[in-house]
């Protein structure tokens, strides 16, 4: 029988998958890193087979056959019963004796907080909110996008600028600057081309995210437009901190609010100071800050809190990652 680590870490998002190998002193013994996790269109077994790889290295590398639990934070486990499911796959691959499966935006928030209390609000290609208290309570959201009350993300907000942009072209809507940088971004004169390259997939549906930069870059230049959508963003993002600190009582304590993910990471002054001026009215107690740390971090340090590691533990392994 091999060597056993106490915590097998995996965050598994959508571009690529981290994995952390702890000893129980909370020593990071090793890391791997591999491909995306998509569950939702792969199959799980197959989006597993990804994340099997990384751990393979991680374990050889530690020198260790399997860990006492295991912390994975996957991305597009949006709803406990794909939690459940994810789990149970685990389980069978025999990785280690325990599993517990989160949303990987809890991740980002264990990362970005010293104990597990907090609220996560995300903005990447998507957006999500979750918040935990150390009594094991938490507070999140669907986060399936439109069908689930969502409004925002980078997606979102390239889909919002193609809207405006096209109404102002023919004549529905308001004139917007949007109308000539989004067709000029992809040397296009018109939006009319734009409209028909896009549907006919001449260009990359995946491309629409380019859109993103071009949108806050225009607001940054003063479009009307592009800024009401910056705007309703920043209450986007307040609203769902909000509601999560509500449904956690810590509306009325100091509490952090984690801001990541690639539109908020990013330091557009507009979106950050409108969310923190709404923070400050709606939610005077929230301590907003960006967070920068690794997710794996966090779901290493979520493992540690599972099995319920010394302070020690958990300062060493937050070392490796923020030497």
């Amino acid at each position: 029988m091999g060597m056993t680590a106490r915590v097998l870490a995996i965050d598994a998002g959508n571009s690529k998958t981290d994995v952390a190998v702890l000893a129980p002193d909370g020593t990071v013994l090793s890391t791997a890193r591999g491909g995306g996790f998509r569950p939702h269109t792969r199959g799980v077994e197959p989006a597993l087979d990804t994340v099997a790889a990384s751990v393979t290295e991680a374990f050889t590398a530690a020198g260790v056959t399997t860990a006492d639990h295991i912390s994975a934070c996957f991305a597009n486990a949006d709803l406990p019963v794909e939690e459940e499911q994810l789990a149970a796959a685990l389980h069978a691959r025999a990785w280690g004796a325990s599993v517990k499966v989160r949303n990987d935006t809890f991740a980002i928030l264990r990362a970005g907080v010293t104990e597990p209390r907090g609220v996560a609000v995300v903005c990447g290609a998507g957006i999500n909110c979750v918040g935990m208290r150390p009594d094991g309570r938490t507070a999140r959201f669907p986060a399936l996008g439109r069908i689930s009350g969502d409004w925002g993300g980078g997606w979102g907000l390239a889909e919002e600028a193609l809207w405006h942009a096209a109404r102002a072209e023919d004549g529905r809507g308001v004139d917007t600057d949007l109308a000539r940088v989004l067709p000029a971004h992809f040397g296009l004169p018109s939006m009319y081309a734009l409209i028909e390259a896009l549907h006919l997939e001449r260009i990359a549906p995946s491309r629409r995210h380019e859109l993103t930069p071009v949108l806050f870059t225009t607001a940054a230049a003063g479009d009307p437009v592009s800024r009401s959508l910056i705007d309703r963003l920043a209450d986007e993002v307040v609203s769902m901190a909000t509601v999560a600190l509500t449904r956690l009582d810590l509306l009325n304590e100091e509490t952090p609010v984690l801001l990541g993910g690639g539109v908020l990471a990013a330091g557009h002054p507009q979106l950050d100071t409108g969310i923190r001026n709404l923070l400050s009215a709606r939610a005077p107690k929230a301590v907003p800050q960006v967070v920068t740390a690794s997710p794996v971090l966090g779901a290493a340090l979520l493992g540690l809190d599972d099995v319920k590691a010394p302070t020690a533990a958990q300062a060493r392994t937050r070392q490796h990652y923020e030497p």
